[in-house]
């Protein structure tokens, strides 16, 4: 069974190298969506492959983090990198370019990480991250499987080099969140929140 919890997101960037002129030379924003897909063939006490109520936690925390920010490339020019950062609080710098095929890329490593460090406590069992899929536009998405997320050829995603503004930390409920992700600590589910 396949279950799906959208979030959204306003973003800005610029993507280098692409072929629209205004898309590659000038910054600008998208309401972006953003589905995580879940699978499992089982079911955990309260008959669900994993509770919506708990991706509100941590899983929200990382995919909002590019809420009312920009994304930065970091093999971007460097006077605009450091510019952007001088006049935004909230600031992500990847190891890629931000288009929707590396946004969707860099969360699916993100979630995959986190869940694969989460230990349950309802009975959920074997539960994967499908995919994931970024709405740029109403018309236009990116939809990253497991084979995507780890293509050399598409890039390398070390979450390593993921970088967040300290107001995006600031913001996280917890704030060690993405310290606790790298340092590959466990995190547990609660039963309700």
């Amino acid at each position: 069974m396949i279950i799906r919890k959208m979030f959204k997101f306003e973003n800005a960037h610029i993507v280098r190298g692409c072929s629209t002129v205004k898309c590659r030379s000038s910054l600008h924003g998208h309401s972006y969506k953003v589905e995580l897909l879940f699978e499992s063939n089982f079911l955990d006490k309260g008959q669900m492959v994993y509770d919506f109520g708990l991706m509100k936690q941590n899983m929200k925390d990382l995919v909002e983090s590019f809420d009312h920010a920009i994304t930065l490339w970091s093999e971007d020019d460097t006077e605009y990198i450091q510019d952007m950062k001088k006049h935004s609080a909230r600031w992500v710098e990847l190891p890629v370019s931000p288009s929707a095929e590396q946004f969707s890329r860099v969360i699916f490593v993100m979630i995959e990480k986190l869940l694969s460090l989460t230990s349950t406590v309802n009975g959920e069992k074997e539960v994967k991250l499908h995919s994931v899929i970024v709405h740029e536009t109403d018309t236009g998405y990116a939809q990253c499987f497991v084979e995507d997320a780890y293509s050399k050829e598409m890039g390398d995603i070390d979450l390593r080099k993921v970088k967040f503004s300290d107001q995006v930390v600031k913001d996280f409920k917890d704030s060690e969140l993405w310290d606790k992700l790298l340092r590959e600590e466990h995190f547990i589910n609660p039963k309700s929140v």
